[in-house]
């Protein structure tokens, strides 16, 4: 399955790669263990997932060509 990773901030530093090709992982919290298992650095940054353009409040399912962004905290003003 190949999905699109678009990543913000301090995190487009450490993932530079914009599609991956993953197997055996079908939800967002897989995703999140393979990222930071592939990027150790992740484990001390916090940051949001977005699945499709929706923040991910709870593990979803992904599909095929789906776009996960990855966000570092952020404040609005």
């Amino acid at each position: 399955m190949e999905i699109d990773i678009i990543s913000f901030g301090k995190i487009a530093e450490l993932i530079k790669n914009q599609k991956i090709n993953i197997s055996d992982i079908g939800d967002t919290a897989a995703l999140q263990a393979h990222l930071e298992n592939q990027f150790p650095e992740l484990k001390g940054i916090k940051y949001k997932l977005a699945l499709n353009k929706d923040i991910v409040q709870a593990n979803t399912v992904i599909k095929h060509n789906d776009t996960i962004a990855i966000m570092p905290p952020f404040s609005g003003g």
